[in-house]
């Protein structure tokens, strides 16, 4: 099969087959509970799965905190979603969140997600794991999963910005051009 025959079908997989999101209510760092619902006229949203203690991750507040600011006005907010198993890593914790969430000055919501459902739900597996999931009716589909763009250390030479390409896609009515990449970073540790 050719290199685009394959690309072509990954679009339509994930354009027609793509399982509905399962909605969910977490723990916020501000003290409230979210989930999707509490966004009743969200277009679509950007979560993406993080934590604390993994440097690959600590590159990227700032620019999470730029996607909300860009998306969120528009009814595409971000969550950050912390599912890294604290036995392994203490400051991953829901204290040592409020604290980074503090001192990040965290615009989106950062959600602690204990028992690690969401993060398997979403096959999340690397921290940061970031997913453009857009409403079709009462749903949500997953319209785009991997990195959050292609330059993890250096924000000014990123070539691919594929979160923020994906979002000006779907908000244009265009299909996202590129649906999946690697997510680059951290192992999500999950407990058995």
């Amino acid at each position: 099969m050719t290199k685009l025959m394959m690309l072509l079908l990954a679009v339509w997989w994930w354009a027609t087959l793509a399982p509905p999101v399962k909605d969910f209510t977490l723990p916020s760092v501000s003290g409230k509970q979210v989930g999707l619902k509490d966004y009743p006229n969200a277009k679509g949203f950007i979560l993406i799965f993080t934590c604390n203690h993994c440097p690959f991750a600590k590159l990227y507040p700032d620019r999470i905190n730029a996607l909300h600011d860009q998306f969120a006005p528009l009814g595409v907010p971000v969550l950050a979603i912390s599912s890294t198993d604290t036995v392994a890593y203490e400051e991953d914790g829901f204290p040592q969140m409020q604290q980074r969430a503090t001192e990040g000055n965290y615009r989106f919501p950062y959600l602690y997600d204990r028992y690690q459902t969401v993060a398997k739900d979403f096959n999340a597996n690397k921290t940061p794991h970031a997913f453009v999931i857009w409403r079709t009716g009462d749903q949500y589909t997953i319209r785009y999963s991997g990195a959050i763009d292609d330059n993890g250390a250096h924000p000014d030479e990123v070539k691919n910005a594929y979160i923020k390409d994906a979002v000006e896609a779907l908000l244009n009515g265009q299909k996202v051009k590129i649906t999946q990449t690697a997510s680059i970073g951290c192992k999500i540790y999950f407990r058995n």
